[in-house]
């Protein structure tokens, strides 16, 4: 372990202090994320819309003692803290992580491709560990930044690492490689994720390739011919290139004999596997594994039995609603100490009074099972956790490394212990995280707490979100603030869970349109700024009461405000008609709205702000800068009348995207948050965050001549095969979907609805989906089913298809965990 008085020879720059020397065991970049140690080792990376040297003093509050910067810093505020001068934070990541790098002598295994990287990586984690110690990427950690930390988890109890490397742009993966530095490479696919941040796939691939610069070994797939022939040029002499498929070009030769059965000969002898995928994509990423235990030695007995022991992995963690008004964290089938940190930070970014761990012992985690419940103590008491249930032979066994955490804790030595002992009803307004090993089967533990609803789901990603969120932030001028609309019940998606997220990710204002929204998000911890679209004057006390801030946009409504605060402050927005003609005081107004905001100092106007009526269409260009215009002379009035500089806003998603030079001093981020672009101008480069999703009830057989639904307004004409499935108008599946006009996706096919949408049903045609079966999932938007096609079949809009879903459909958050 290195100290940091080590750093200036191994990372060169300035030591710009040295308080106390301490050795570096965490690395952090998030001042939301700390491990609050002395020997945690803070790096201030300033990147596009943040920088990490603005939140040093947060750290340092919270007992952060080490910090890599790339600028002077007042060394008088932190008279305890040691300081390292850079020019590049990221860059001294990089090395610090190499240098560690370089400890260890055990195979490295690294990972690259367009897609499967994850599963690939996971899928030998799996195969593995019962016969290695290994180190793995916690999540998708495969960025400039992920790597590294990753890389940071090795230790001299592993045996084995398997890391994965994603990059979006040339000149990446020749960093990745320095730190990862594989001695064994496997390349997944050629597809078409990132190919914005290359003029070619070819220099994208090219570009992927330099991670197996120095590898001993290295597997392919060589049934596309473009990576064929690139690993045919690239591979040198020393390497042992593993190239497998179809075709005669490769090495090992793939021969399927029936639907799962695979014949393999060649260069790493004959062997014949089962495979349990239909899923063409799933058996390529299977085979990859397999070519790796060939090499490594395994038999064909023991290769076929892990892949009998493979199981599917979820992508995800889910924030599921509970029992009792409980919200359930669901990462219940994967376990390790870097995957621990992911899962606590999430849990650590919702609003709830309590938060409680149910954690198993964390196997193959390379250290003694008393250090190990030493380590996880510490992470509850540094993350706030207030209740603590170990399960497991290692954290019960081990119970006096947690008697310093005075919270509320119970340990037991199975799963079917705790359940059996333990009362549900105890369990309320609480945020519980259910992290265990597949072996401790939580997955019973999650379907105990959670509360039993609707069975159709509404999904939403909150890594779409956030990705969506960070690209308008990236389109923003320096210093232009963020509002974001979480009205009618966020687009659909559920308030207070998307604006739990907005707040832990900084944004600076929330608007809802009427007063009990905003109560709403009050009572969940929610304490941003929040602007109310819609008051009326029955709402005055609720909103003075929560600190809302309400629209003004008449005088009758500004009159009725001053006469009710009675010389109490209160926040307002002014809302400015400027061609909209919905709602908004006209230029001929300000005069008077001047006199009275004048008279009553009370009355603080935090913004000012427009809407435009076509920012979405290019016809309309020209009436949108007449709004601009019209908007500029509305601020002029106001602003020499009162003599103040209140915020100014105009834009909304599509404004963002189409008109920069009217972003002003905030913008609005509504329906683009969501990954839908109303413009059609950038939908490729935002990512859909909501899955509406259903599954078939019952499937019957009708003969021709009879009729189908409500009204008998569905006839067979032949034979056909009907699937009814749990999704009604009640639930907001549109009456206008009805009879052939609306689509749902089954086993990614398309199914044409049939007769009339019920209330809480609808029948589709399955007659062309032979394979489909009572139970199977059924995709209303998302996947393979994008909203906007959705709307363009009802004659709608996605506005529309969003905010129809009923409250009533249960919502699940996820967010990417391993």
């Amino acid at each position: 372990m290195i100290s940091f008085a080590q750093l200036p020879g191994l990372l060169k720059g300035q030591l710009l202090q040295l308080a106390h020397d301490e050795l570096i065991e965490h690395l952090v970049i998030d001042s939301r994320k700390l491990l609050a140690s002395n020997r945690s080792l803070f790096f201030a990376i300033k990147g596009i819309r943040n920088d990490g040297h603005n939140h040093i003093f947060s750290a340092y509050q919270q007992g952060i003692r080490q910090f890599i910067v790339e600028r002077d810093v007042d060394i008088a505020k932190y008279p305890d803290a040691n300081f390292h001068k850079v020019a590049s934070s990221i860059n001294a990541l990089h090395l610090l992580a190499a240098h560690h790098r370089n400890q260890f002598s055990y195979p490295v295994i690294g990972v690259t491709g367009s897609n499967g990287k994850t599963i690939v990586k996971e899928w030998l984690y799996q195969m593995l560990t019962s016969k290695y110690n290994c180190v793995k990427n916690p999540g998708s950690y495969n960025s400039q930044v992920g790597v590294p930390l990753s890389v940071w988890q090795m230790n001299d109890q592993h045996e084995m690492a398997i890391f994965e490397a994603g990059i979006s742009q040339p000149g990446e993966m020749a960093s990745l490689q320095k730190i990862i530095q594989p001695t064994i490479g496997i390349f997944t696919t050629l597809g078409s994720a990132h190919d914005e941040g290359f003029s070619s796939t070819s220099e994208k691939l090219n570009e992927k390739l330099k991670l197996f610069e120095t590898c001993e070994v290295i597997i392919y797939c060589n049934d596309n011919s473009e990576v064929s022939e690139a690993f045919a040029k690239h591979c040198k002499p020393f390497q042992k290139c593993i190239s497998w498929g179809q075709n005669e070009r490769a090495n090992v030769l793939l021969k399927y004999i029936n639907n799962d059965s695979v014949l393999i000969s060649g260069l790493l002898g004959n062997i014949t596997l089962s495979l349990p995928f239909e899923n063409k994509a799933y058996r390529q990423n299977v085979l990859h594994c397999v070519m790796l235990l060939l090499h490594f030695g395994f038999t064909e007995v023991e290769i076929q039995e892990k892949i009998d022991q493979l199981q599917s992995i979820p992508m995800r963690l889910e924030l599921k609603q509970g029992i009792n008004h409980c919200q359930v964290v669901d990462d219940s089938y994967n376990n390790d100490l870097g995957g621990l940190l992911i899962s606590l930070d999430f849990l650590e970014g919702l609003n709830m009074p309590k938060k409680t761990l149910i954690l198993s012992d964390v196997l193959q985690s390379g250290i003694t099972l008393e250090s190990l419940s030493k380590q996880v103590a510490s992470l509850i008491k540094e993350k706030n956790i207030q209740k603590f249930i170990g399960i497991g032979f290692g954290f019960h066994s081990h119970q006096s490394s947690f008697a310093e955490i005075q919270i509320d804790k119970s340990f037991y030595l199975t799963t079917e212990d705790f359940i059996q002992n333990t009362d549900w009803n105890l369990f309320a307004n609480e945020a519980i995280l259910v992290k265990g090993a597949r072996v401790f089967q939580f997955e019973r533990i999650v379907q105990l707490l959670q509360k039993k609803v609707h069975g159709t789901v509404m999904e939403v990603d909150l890594g779409a979100m956030v990705y969506n969120l960070n690209y308008f932030r990236s389109l923003l001028q320096p210093n232009v603030k963020l509002m974001v609309m979480v009205k009618a019940f966020a687009y659909g998606s559920g308030s207070k869970e998307i604006a739990s997220l907005l707040q832990y990710h900084h944004v600076d204002y929330l608007g809802v349109a009427y007063a009990d929204e905003g109560v709403e998000l009050r009572n969940n911890h929610i304490r941003l700024p929040i602007m109310v679209m819609n008051p009326s004057e029955d709402s005055w006390p609720i909103m003075l009461e929560h600190h809302l801030e309400p629209e003004i946009y008449s005088l009758n409504l500004l009159r009725s405000l001053i006469a009710y605060l009675d010389g109490k402050a209160c926040a307002i927005h002014l809302k400015i008609d400027t061609g909209m003609h919905r709602l908004g005081f006209e230029l001929k107004d300000l005069d008077e709205v001047a006199k009275m905001v004048s008279e009553h100092p009370n009355v603080v106007i935090a913004s000012v702000f427009s809407h435009l009526a076509g920012a979405d269409e290019a016809g309309h260009d020209e009436f949108s800068k007449e709004q601009a215009s019209a908007f500029d002379q509305a601020l002029i009035r106001i602003k020499t009348k009162l003599k103040i500089t209140p915020l100014r806003h105009l834009l909304n998603s599509s404004g963002i995207l189409r008109f920069p030079q009217y972003q002003f001093d905030m913008v609005r981020l509504g329906i683009g948050l969501y990954g839908i672009d109303p413009s059609e101008t950038v939908q490729n480069k935002l990512k859909s965050a909501a899955t509406l999703k259903t599954v078939i009830s019952q499937i019957k057989v009708i003969s021709p001549g009879e009729t189908i639904g409500y009204g008998r307004r569905g006839r067979a004409e032949k034979v056909m095969r009907i699937a009814t499935i749990a999704i009604g108008y009640a639930d907001g599946y549109s009456r206008s979907f009805g009879n052939g006009v609306g689509q749902v996706v089954i086993r990614g096919k398309h199914a044409p609805v049939v007769g009339n949408v019920c209330m809480d049903m609808t029948m589709v045609d399955v007659t062309q989906i032979s394979e489909a079966v009572e139970g199977d999932e059924v995709i209303i938007f998302g996947l393979g089913h994008p909203i906007e096609q959705v709307a363009r079949q009802a004659n709608t809009i996605p506005y529309e298809i969003l905010t129809n879903t009923s409250e009533r459909v249960k919502r699940v958050f996820y967010a990417e965990s391993i």
